[in-house]
């Protein structure tokens, strides 16, 4: 079937043109959002034997989080609190899914559902929590101005507030909160949008930061070890309108991977930075294979990406698809998996590997809601 609403709506089906089974692995009413692609979905189910992803589906009290188990497709409802939760932090070894609900930071086990209060952010700060370090002891998140949060409210669409909110440079702290003793601790701060916050999957003390704004004026990629303070610039512009950003560690962390453009628009690579030796890995990829969110298989050997249609950076003529991408020399060969032709790309597709390898899952609006599917890496000749 040609992919679109018809094709949702079967509930499986494979993409007339490009040959891959594609499904849609959640089947609850409302709309479904799988996570933002850095952030990880994925645990084991309780007795170890299927995979399970968490996601967010809306609900009469605000938005919910659920598990899919990916082999029976059985959804089960974690959170009930009431309200909209902010937040895709998923404590693999805790079992436990941390999230923020207004000011205060809660968590819930994935399989009891009991909920835990964790921390209430002081009545004259804003602040927020986005990642969970390598021993899940510690989240992290920013803090930032009240005049910065008004930016916000009176421009609360990307295109009117992403310019604002750098020119303005306003002060932005980077914290941490003890999971355990509730101990709140501010490790840097700077007049800069410091966004894009992540910990790393292997170092209990690395914690990733960008200088968000337009990325052709920033050095964007950051670390910094929480104990020491130490930062370092992950990769430095060299050419005017050089652009790099959308990073992500890989899965041992000894990696940074990132969207590399020299310069914008023009010269497109997938690029990643070893943190032990300093080298640096570039993938050229051509205009229509560029993606708004790139992802790395489990086994480190292939890459995914979500597209972007013509009005994105690349302003690629043929770009609406889902990619399978295998490195073969400084180079990414491509195979479209899915046709997004009938997506609107306001809503990114954000693709995440299944723990398996398998699969690629992403989020898609070919219902006009948001829905979560999944893609077969290999072709099938008929659907089972």
């Amino acid at each position: 079937m040609k992919t679109g609403k018809t094709s949702s709506l079967t509930k499986i089906w494979i993409d007339s043109i490009t040959g891959h089974k594609v499904e849609k692995i959640v089947n609850r009413s409302g709309s479904n959002r799988s996570f933002y692609f850095h952030n990880n979905p994925f645990l084991k189910s309780a007795d170890g034997q299927d995979d399970l992803m968490v996601f967010s589906g809306d609900t009469p009290t605000g938005n919910q989080y659920f598990t899919v188990n990916l082999a029976t497709k059985e959804v089960q409802q974690i959170t009930n609190k009431k309200g909209n939760k902010r937040g895709e932090i998923v404590g693999s070894k805790t079992r436990k899914i941390f999230y923020m609900i207004k000011d205060s930071v809660f968590s819930t086990h994935i399989d009891t559902h009991k909920t835990e209060f964790i921390y209430k952010f002081n009545d004259d700060v804003i602040g927020s929590v986005t990642t969970l370090n390598a021993d899940e002891t510690l989240l992290a998140g920013a803090l930032i101005t009240k005049e910065e949060q008004e930016i916000f409210k009176k421009n609360p669409k990307k295109s009117s507030y992403f310019d604002k909110i750098y020119d303005a440079k306003l002060k932005r702290s980077l914290i941490t909160i003890n999971i355990k003793t509730k101990e709140f601790s501010s490790i840097y701060s700077e007049n800069a949008w410091l966004n894009h916050i992540q910990f790393s999957p292997d170092h209990t003390d690395l914690l990733m930061y960008c200088h968000e704004g337009p990325w052709h004026k920033v050095d964007r990629i950051w670390n910094i070890n929480i104990k020491t303070k130490d930062t370092t610039l992950i990769h430095k512009r060299t050419v005017h309108r050089e652009i790099a950003g959308h990073e992500f560690f890989s899965p041992d962390g000894k990696t940074i991977w990132f969207d590399l453009q020299i310069p914008r628009s023009v010269t497109f690579y997938l690029a990643g930075k070893n943190l032990d030796s300093g080298e640096e890995t570039r993938y050229a990829l051509k205009r229509d294979e560029w993606s708004i969110h790139y992802n790395i298989s489990p086994d480190q050997k292939s890459f995914a990406g979500d597209g972007g249609d013509p009005g994105q950076v690349a302003r690629a003529k043929d770009g609406m698809w889902l990619y399978h991408f295998t490195p073969k020399g400084d180079s990414l060969v491509s195979e479209k998996l899915v046709n997004m032709k009938h997506h609107d790309y306001d809503l990114e597709p954000n693709v995440h590997f299944s723990p398996n390898g398998k699969q690629i899952i992403f989020r898609a609006n070919f219902e006009g809601n948001s829905q979560i599917y999944a893609v077969d890496i290999a072709k099938a000749s008929k659907i089972n």
